[in-house]
């Protein structure tokens, strides 16, 4: 059954327009509620998180109406990051967990993600029948049948004392300034505690939300903020979550970004050394640069490319038994640890790296050379489809030619906004430009 409604990380859209409004928003808890309500009692548990957005707290309330009605019980974490929604999904023995977020977008967006009781995202099997139950009557629980709700007051002490044990017993933070940038976000209040309780000097940024101020010119979709930041304080690293805390970018103490890639190299190579790296594999997406591959190649170490999102990292990942994956952008999944990117974890492993070793930041962050990447994006709207015009099919089959050996060309439509994202890795950076720049502007004519 195909999907309409759910993207490549649940539903998401903006605000109070469909798909993301109240009344959806009922329908899907309902949906949700019938679908995992398998045998007609009153035990089954949903567990709810949401970020800092406004509208949070309408999908929220409107979810919880969904669920109860059709005999879920609910419990409310309030703004809590995605991976603590993972796991308390698990740790609490629920049926569901639903996590209220647009991650990196602006505030003016909002989206839905589900958990399965394991405490992974849903599979795509579920998410198509939660799809199919939304065009039929969904039949309500019985009155003495209806679910409650109820709020939990002590979800952040659960995941800060859960992501500690992700950094090695034996090692401290102490003597460590570290500027830590949570984005106005979900994990405005978890981690903070998590490094200070680790030993470390915290300079917060992104520590006060306001409804309206996640992601906004800070955190891991605006790095420069805490670059200056470091550089100001003279800290030794700079770590930047995003709004629901599921990736993150770090910066070392000269003020230079290190992405997931880069992070993602690190811990492959140490993982590997150790004999951690189960099947010596690393998973990232096809978006992550050819350097990594380069670099993981002279090192023995096989990597694994999967679709950009990282449901589809770790689908990679369990289907095959690796431990390690992530994308660019900041997702770091390790299965070891959780079920799902946790910015914070992977963070930790970073500075648990330059603790170790006795390195700065800047001996760690620039594990490989890439190879120059250039990612833009045209802005399309419903109906149009100009990637299947005679013409520019014609233009990428020549681009690709062109490139072939050199380099090498993506081209697809974002998951979580109506974009298409054009791609090119080349060594020759004048021909990189002019490819990528050639087909935006005919894709654009094409509209």
């Amino acid at each position: 059954m195909s999907k309409k409604l759910f993207g490549t990380d649940g539903v998401r859209g903006l605000a109070n327009t469909w798909p993301m409004t109240a009344e959806m928003a009922l329908k899907l808890g309902a949906a949700a509620g019938r679908h995992f309500r398998t045998d007609g009692t009153n035990g089954h548990r949903v567990v709810i998180g949401k970020d800092t957005r406004l509208s949070g707290y309408m999908f929220e309330n409107a979810l919880t109406a969904g669920l109860t009605s059709t005999g879920m019980n609910v419990l409310l974490l309030g703004p809590t990051p995605t991976p603590a929604v993972g796991y308390l999904t698990q740790s609490m023995r629920a049926d569901l967990g639903i996590m209220i977020s647009a991650s990196h977008n602006p505030h003016h967006d909002n989206g839905i993600k589900f958990f399965g009781p394991d405490g992974f995202k849903l599979s795509d099997e579920d998410e198509a029948a939660i799809e199919a139950l939304l065009q039929e009557d969904i039949q309500p629980a019985q009155p003495m049948n209806i679910g409650r709700a109820k709020r939990v007051d002590d979800e952040t002490g659960r995941y800060v004392e859960n992501v500690k044990t992700t950094f090695p017993q034996d090692l401290s933070l102490s003597g460590l300034k570290i500027v830590l940038d949570c984005a106005n976000g979900a994990a405005w209040r978890a981690a903070p505690l998590v490094l200070w309780e680790l030993g470390a000097e915290v300079i917060p940024l992104g520590v006060a939300p306001n409804g309206f101020n996640i992601n906004e010119n800070c955190g891991s979709t605006h790095p420069e903020t805490a670059a200056e930041a470091v550089i100001a304080h003279g800290a030794d690293v700079a770590l930047c979550l995003d709004g629901d805390a599921d990736r993150i970018i770090v910066i070392d103490e000269k003020g230079q970004v290190a992405d997931g890639d880069q992070i993602m190299a690190l811990l492959a190579t140490r993982w590997s050394e150790e004999g951690r790296l189960n099947k010596n594999t690393l998973v990232a997406t096809v978006m992550s640069n050819l350097g990594l591959e380069n670099y993981l190649s002279g090192k023995g170490i096989a990597l694994h490319r999967s679709a950009v999102g990282d449901r589809h990292v770790v689908a990679a990942m369990r289907a095959e038994g690796y431990n390690l994956g992530g994308e660019q952008s900041g997702h770091i999944v390790m299965t070891d640890y959780g079920t799902t990117g946790d910015g914070l974890a992977a963070g930790l492993q970073f500075v648990a790296e330059m603790v170790r070793t006795g390195k700065p930041a800047s001996a760690l962050a620039k594990t490989f050379e890439t190879v120059p990447q250039l990612l833009q994006n045209v802005r399309y709207e419903a109906g149009q489809d100009p990637l299947e015009k005679d013409v520019v099919k014609a233009a990428i089959a020549d681009a690709e030619s062109e490139l072939a050996g050199k380099g090498r060309l993506l081209i697809r439509k974002s998951g979580t906004e109506p974009l298409i994202r054009v791609m090119a890795e080349c060594t020759d950076a004048v021909m990189l430009e002019r490819v990528v720049k050639g087909l935006c502007a005919l894709i654009e004519d094409n509209l």
